[in-house]
């Protein structure tokens, strides 16, 4: 086994743009990055989930996963649900190094991001 894989763990939704949104930002982030091996992954709602998106991953060989929390805050789902998920997809492969990254919030880019879309906003009322 050798390389990284990354997967962008999203909670999910019936509604299956919002899940090819997801899907896009995943792409997206692959281009940007230089990474080869990014895949996206629902907590519900959306497939793969985070198990398949894991396996699908190890398949090709990696050592390593690193997901990436597509979520604003750590709320519940990332203090509760993920670590579980994690702990289940690490005994499924004990051999492959799962780490998590933080959630987005406190990150830089989201305050510009806020703000490019308020003077998107004050832009379109002229």
């Amino acid at each position: 086994m050798s390389g990284t894989g990354y997967i962008v763990f999203a909670h999910g939704s019936s509604i299956e743009s919002a899940n090819e949104a997801v899907r896009a930002v995943a792409n997206d982030m692959a281009a940007h990055g230089g990474f080869e091996l990014v895949r996206a992954a629902f907590l519900e709602g959306g497939r793969p989930d985070l198990r398949g998106a894991v396996d699908e991953l190890a398949a090709l060989g990696v050592a390593r996963v690193i997901v990436v929390p597509y979520f604003l805050t750590l709320g519940l789902h990332l203090q509760r649900d993920l670590p579980r998920l994690i702990e289940s997809v690490t005994r499924m492969h004990p051999n492959l190094v799962v780490e998590v990254t933080a959630p987005l919030d406190g990150h830089p880019g989201m305050v510009d991001a806020l703000v490019d879309r308020a003077r998107e906003s004050a832009c379109e009322r002229g």
